[in-house]
């Protein structure tokens, strides 16, 4: 499906995801980096180590989840909007996703929005639950979203209402 339409289907990003007993553990990160690129921020915004990509930048990125605690400074990091963070732990019947966000307005924690696909079909209502922009993060803030556990992996952007948005 990557390759006839550009966006990402089942077989392309469920082969992204740590087996499911790492997913059980609590946040773990997804890179959705599907093309070899020249691209290496992720690996040096890791402070655990638990992104390589070695010696040829090219490199797709390689997890070792036994590292990775998925605190979510890479997604902020990557120029190519293709990481994310995901706990299926984060409450009951619900998990949470944490992506980056480029546009304004920023959401604020408490809102209300609509998650949105890779494709940019709306999933469901989610509550964002985290705000992070600071000044390091180079106008990439990282937003937490509350979403049912069944599409936590199937969530990967937000569409804001209001006049302008909706």
């Amino acid at each position: 499906m990557l390759k006839a339409t550009g966006v990402a289907g089942p077989k392309d990003w469920e082969a992204k995801l740590p087996d499911s007993q790492r997913r059980k553990q609590g946040p773990y990160v997804v890179f959705e980096c599907f093309q070899e690129i020249p691209c290496n921020p992720c690996e040096q915004a890791c402070p655990r180590n638990a992104v390589a990509i070695g010696e040829d930048i090219n490199t797709i990125p390689c997890i070792d989840y036994g590292l990775c605690n998925g605190c979510a400074i890479c997604v902020a990091r990557c120029p190519g909007l293709a990481i994310f963070v995901v706990d299926e732990t984060y409450a009951e019947g619900y998990g949470k996703v944490m992506i980056p966000w480029e546009y304004k307005p920023l959401p604020a924690k408490g809102d209300t929005v609509t998650a949105v696909g890779r494709d940019g079909k709306e999933v469901c209502t989610a509550e964002v639950v985290e705000v992070r922009n600071i000044k390091n993060q180079d106008r990439t803030a990282v937003i937490g979203l509350k979403v049912p556990l069944e599409h936590v992996n199937v969530v990967r952007g937000i569409k804001l209402g209001g006049e302008i948005n909706g």
